[in-house]
């Protein structure tokens, strides 16, 4: 299968960066794929474990790329995205996959007239509070959502490329403005987020001991990366505000209906959620 693009550099070879890796790999996507990191220990283990063709502690390999994918915490994209811009030919489509994006976006549109790359923003709603490259997976993206943010002065032809990058890692990809996106990620990954953290947190460590599947369910999230997680929640405080404050009037329903004893009333609220969560499936 013909390469669809020649050379990809992913800057940051986590588990997200991995995972881009070792699917373009599998697929055939790529001729070349470089790791650009700031470890050479574990660029050493993303090249063993199939992740990445080439790897660099150097921004400037990514002047070689047609595609750069910055797959690193939301808080060091901004700088990563500017430092990258400098080094690449002119016209190089670049894209990340941060957890947020309103703010990643509006810093690259501030400087778009001089902007030597092409950037569309990206978020691939998949993943696991596990890092680093051993926790990557080529099927990470397959079946799973990416969502693609394109500016008002994103030319289309720019966010369809991203979004049929995406594609062939088989992502199904949704198109929508930075902020609607952010409003929507509050309500279901970042706001949760702090309901799990809360619920570890508040959880006597007397107690851990008779946790069972629904109290590690519930928390599972919440061993995700504390930097990183507080770098989202900060970066999207205004949604993540509004989603806690619909979760919080959802609790003072509930805790009212046990207070005062009024069964039918829980029952409603409870039904609501497991009709809900079982509109998912498994």
């Amino acid at each position: 299968m013909k390469a669809h693009w020649p050379v990809v550099a992913i800057v940051g070879v986590g588990m997200i960066g991995g995972s881009v890796g070792k699917a373009l790999r599998s697929r055939r996507l790529a001729a070349k794929v470089v790791g650009v990191g700031r470890s050479e220990k574990s660029l050493a283990a993303a090249k063993q474990i199939g992740c990445v063709t080439d790897t660099s502690t150097d921004l400037a390999a990514a002047a070689a790329a047609d595609l750069v994918i910055v797959a690193a915490g939301v808080g060091a994209i901004p700088g990563l995205l500017d430092a990258i811009d400098g080094v690449v030919r002119p016209g190089t489509l670049v894209t990340d996959a941060g957890s947020t994006k309103t703010s990643i976006v509006a810093g690259w549109e501030k400087g778009r007239r001089s902007r030597r790359g092409r950037f569309v923003g990206s978020h691939p709603i998949a993943g696991s509070h596990r890092r680093g490259p051993a926790a990557a997976d080529a099927d990470l993206f397959a079946g799973r959502v990416t969502v693609v943010t394109p500016a008002k002065a994103t030319p289309e032809a720019d966010a369809a490329a991203i979004g049929d990058f995406w594609s062939a890692l088989g992502s199904t990809v949704f198109m929508m403005p930075p902020k609607e996106h952010d409003r929507i990620l509050a309500a279901t990954s970042h706001a949760p987020h702090v309901i799990a953290a809360a619920v570890a947190a508040a959880t006597p460590a007397a107690a851990l001991t008779f946790t069972a599947g629904g109290w590690r369910d519930t928390t599972r999230i919440a061993a995700g990366d504390p930097d990183l997680w507080a770098d989202i929640l900060l970066d999207n405080a205004g949604g993540v505000g509004d989603a806690m404050k619909r979760f919080a009037a959802t609790v003072e329903k509930l805790l009212a209906a046990i207070e005062r004893g009024d069964r039918r009333r829980l029952v409603e609220i409870l039904s609501r959620a497991k009709d809900t969560r079982d509109a998912l499936g498994s």
